[in-house]
């Protein structure tokens, strides 16, 4: 489905939350640019995601920005990810999952983390790997 197929929200009330949390995506997704440990390309799909459905202009400004677009541009168009990416987002999501699961001592809430985790890698690595540029 093009992005142009999804319908944006007419009810005001989910329109500004979805802006809302578009923006504050964005505001991470940059600040993530220049600290290591917060990762720019998930809050930046996310905010793509929450444009697309209660703003058009917002997602064209965000996917055609000359230094936001590329960081998910790839992604958006099919085309895979790098490989350093996956590596990246596996790596951290696994430690944030683990550290998560030693703090949540409910055995259920561990399952869930981790079946979480484990589906999130399958589709991370069946993602196509863009080649080194």
């Amino acid at each position: 489905m093009a992005h142009r197929d999804i319908p944006t929200y007419r009810n005001p009330v989910v329109r500004y939350a979805l802006l809302g949390i578009g923006w504050l995506s964005v505001a991470l997704g940059v600040i993530g640019i220049f600290l290591p440990v917060l990762p720019t390309t998930p809050f930046l799909l996310l905010a793509a995601a929450c444009f697309v459905r209660s703003s058009r202009r917002f997602y064209n400004w965000l996917v055609m920005h000359p230094w936001l677009g590329p960081w998910f541009k790839d992604y958006l168009e099919g085309n895979g990810i790098p490989r350093k990416a996956k590596i990246y987002a596996i790596v951290m999501m696994w430690l944030s999952i683990g550290f998560s699961c030693w703090l949540v001592p409910l055995a259920w809430a561990r399952f869930g983390m981790l079946l979480s985790a484990t589906l999130v890698t399958f589709y991370i690595l069946r993602l196509r790997t863009l080649p080194t540029r």
